[in-house]
């Protein structure tokens, strides 16, 4: 592609990466507002049925009751799966290169944050606190992704050889939340949910033409607990075990421009942020993994 449609494509992106996590975030708030409430029920009534629900008062599909909802991968409105090579369009100065002790410009560290960020030293560069799960998809680099199971999409990564699972709740429990029991780990208990905004745009503003083939739209939530903490970038910058990371992932795919997806990573931290951390990192599908460079961290 030439200068002028990379600058294009990566502004178009951008600008639909946050039209698509506001627009998914207001159907959530309008889905709560409009879910019928006993509140709000008329006493000695039941409340109203919810439309295509089972049971007497709703519909199951053709006169019965629905069955279990279909697993994950095969529900999928997006396919996530293959061999990403991370486009670094921001923030280059923080993420091609370790910045210098004390330059924490631009993350809203509150005052804790801030003396926890001073104590690093350039010894510790190169450790794997950079590559926990609030600041691995940061990182300059190639991911891989695959179905480990039908219920958990696995995303492993070239630079410090980390593996993050994303658990979705398996059917018929899938009202269950995933458990985030047992020992906190740099990616700690990452639970995953498909979301279907309820209708498709072109990143790309549909240049090339053609008449693309039918594909189902939505994005994935993934809400991350359970971890050991980290650094936000490579110098240190903190992010604490009680840090709640939501991550929002956005597929593209046009013909001129090829496949992206964008994750938007929300990282809510009392203990060392003065408010959310939010940032949009940009993937570029590739061929294949001909290109993974394995690099190591240290403990």
């Amino acid at each position: 592609m030439s200068p002028r449609v990379v600058r294009s494509v990566t502004l178009s992106i951008a600008a639909a990466t946050v039209f698509a996590v506001v627009f998914i975030i207001a159907g959530e708030r309008s889905a709560a507002a409009q879910r019928p409430s006993e509140a709000s029920t008329p006493e000695g009534q039941a409340p109203p049925p919810v439309p295509g629900g089972g049971g007497r008062g709703g519909r199951g599909g053709r006169g019965g009751p629905q069955g279990p909802p279909p697993p994950a991968r095969q529900s999928a409105p997006v396919d996530l799966t293959g061999n990403w090579v991370s486009v670094v369009t921001e923030d280059w100065q923080w993420r091609m290169m370790t910045p210098k002790k004390g330059d924490y410009a631009s993350v809203p560290l509150n005052p804790e944050g801030r003396r926890v960020a001073d104590t690093w030293d350039s010894s510790q560069d190169g450790l794997c606190q950079a590559y926990g799960v609030g600041g691995l998809m940061r990182v300059p680099g190639r991911l891989r992704i695959s179905w480990q199971d039908d219920n958990t999409l696995k995303i492993e990564t070239d630079q410090g050889l980390q593996t993050r699972l994303l658990r979705f709740p398996a059917p018929p429990a899938a009202a269950s939340p995933v458990s985030a029991a047992g020992a906190r780990t740099l990616q700690g208990t990452s639970v995953a949910e498909w979301q279907r905004p309820g209708g498709a745009f072109d990143a790309f503003l549909e240049r090339g033409g053609g008449a693309a083939p039918p594909q189902r739209f939505g994005g994935l939530k993934v809400t991350t607990t359970n971890h050991s903490g980290g650094w936000l970038r490579k110098n240190g910058v903190p992010y604490s075990p009680n840090a709640v990371i939501t991550e929002y992932f956005t597929r593209f795919s046009n013909p001129d421009a090829g496949d992206w997806f964008v994750v938007t990573t929300v990282v809510d931290d009392p203990q060392y942020l003065a408010q959310p951390f939010i940032t949009s990192s940009n993937f570029k599908k590739e061929a294949d993994g001909s290109k993974w460079s394995p690099v190591t961290c240290r403990n």
